[in-house]
């Protein structure tokens, strides 16, 4: 294959669907099947979840959660259980009727979330409020069939994500707790994931099916759209009535529990790759890639060897990042360059007779292409400091393209403007139902969230000029 056609033939700004596409093929992160809206998960992409699956599990099990597992078929008559449930994923439910050639006696939904299946169990375990609380969590995949058009990662018909219910005994309990958990997505997409969100709450409209209230972390992607991240669903006693779990107290009243839930998708892989990543390939922050360093040897038939020996002995000096050694001989060391920058490894160390004579390295950043001369006696200190460096200048990066994309309009011409214009609008509104459903029926908008941090109200209603109640962001999503 010709060096031109291993890389990506767009440009970001350009065409970023595009770009995106031939981003997560070229970068080997995932393929397309015969399944229309599933995807396969490469190693490249798997490892980095694996990532994020070790760093919530480690958090979570410190609060006192554990994992468990619950079956993948759920009996309709559990959907049914709660209305408002059932109306809020009915159109997503994919169903299994028959089994060979026999028909089922009753239709089993694949999971589109496992609140039906889980509670029902709950109601059977819970009986006083030495019971409580039980703080579950489960690493599951998920179908919902709701869309025609799939984006790897972003949106697809099936995904993995964790789900976290928990039974509480108070509704101060779940409202405390729903801090605590919100603060661990954040930590991993902040300090890990390196991105930069914006958190609040859901309107009415928008929130999950069940739910008292939704909040969720948000990002703003390449193409102006934003994207729906880490979420927190506060469920009151809804669930609870509607599965029938209910406790006797420590004043021997009964009562029915509160419960929250919550979850992180794969969804934050194609988020993370999409606001790191370059025309030139794939940006990992390095906590979050498997291999953080490529040494590529600069061969020439004169002090090949030793060239070589230098290389092996630089690879296990630096093994806990997992080094790879790419001493092929059939491609070229530019080449090889292209091809590690395609696949996102932070740091590429270069290593040719001339830096030998100078008993030093070439390091190269993968995030901005920096170049630097190391001396062999300051490589692991020099690559510890840049690989910081490199997560510190990404997570800085998203939250300055987050900040640069807000546009703060007062009337509905300005939205209209920074709507064409791909911005995250921000605005004095009304909070009113009709105001909502009008902005999303006349420009295909919607409200995506209620800060948590609000500021004074500074003009009526941007959109309808009634009193505004609050400050939103608007814009476009996935």
């Amino acid at each position: 294959m010709a060096e031109k056609e291993l890389g990506l033939t767009i440009k970001k700004e350009q065409d970023f669907s595009e770009w995106y596409t031939q981003l997560i093929q070229k970068s080997d992160l995932a393929d397309y099947t015969p399944v229309s809206g599933c995807i396969v998960f490469k190693p490249r992409a798997f490892a980095v979840w694996e990532k994020i699956v070790d760093l919530v599990d480690n958090k979570f099990k410190k609060l006192g959660i554990k994992n468990v597992y619950f079956p993948l078929f759920i009996p309709e008559k559990l959907l049914n259980k709660e209305k408002e449930h059932v109306q809020g994923f009915s159109p997503e439910v994919a169903w299994v009727t028959q089994a060979g050639n026999t028909k089922l006696n009753e239709k089993l939904a694949v999971r589109p979330t496992s609140e039906a299946i889980m509670y029902d169990s709950f109601s059977k375990w819970v009986r006083s409020w030495r019971d409580l609380p039980i703080k579950y969590n489960q690493w599951s995949n998920v179908v919902r069939w709701e869309f025609t058009h799939s984006v790897p990662f972003l949106r697809t018909r099936e995904f993995i994500f964790n789900e976290l219910h928990t039974v509480l005994s108070t509704e101060k309990e779940a409202l405390e707790e729903g801090k605590d958990i919100i603060e661990v997505y954040r930590d991993i997409c902040e300090n890990y994931l390196a991105l930069y969100g914006i958190y609040g709450r859901k309107t009415e409209n928008e929130k999950f099916a069940g739910a008292v209230f939704s909040e969720k972390l948000h990002y703003i992607m390449p193409n102006g759209k934003t994207i729906e991240g880490p979420c927190f669903h506060h469920d009151g006693q809804n669930f609870a009535k509607a599965y029938d779990i209910k406790f006797i107290d420590k004043n021997e009243k009964e009562s029915y529990v509160w419960q929250n839930t919550y979850a992180l998708s794969t969804r934050m892989l194609g988020v993370m790759f999409s606001i790191h990543s370059d025309d030139k390939g794939l940006v990992l922050p390095p906590r979050m890639a498997e291999e953080k360093i490529v040494i590529v040897p600069i061969l020439f038939d004169k002090g090949k060897d030793k060239v070589l020996s230098k290389c092996k002995e630089l690879k296990k000096k630096l093994e806990k990042y997992n080094a790879i050694l790419d001493d092929r001989e059939d491609y070229s060391p530019g080449w090889k360059f292209n091809n590690w920058e395609l696949k996102g490894i932070p740091i590429r160390i270069e290593l040719g007779p001339k830096d030998l004579e100078k008993n030093g390295v070439m390091l190269v950043r993968r995030d901005g292409g920096e170049k630097s001369f190391v001396k062999f006696t300051d490589v692991e200190k020099k690559v510890e400091d840049t690989l910081e460096k490199i997560q510190e200048n990404l997570f800085n990066k998203s939250k300055e393209f987050l900040e640069k994309s807000i546009k703060v309009v007062k009337n509905k011409d300005e939205y209209k403007k920074a709507l064409n214009d791909k911005k995250l609008i921000k605005a004095c509104w009304c909070d009113d139902r009709s105001c909502e459903d009008k902005i999303k029926e006349e420009t295909g908008s919607k409200c995506i969230v209620i800060p948590s941090k609000q500021e004074k109200i500074s003009g009526d209603c941007f959109y309808c000029g009634k009193k505004a109640k609050l400050w939103a962001y608007f814009g476009k999503s996935y």
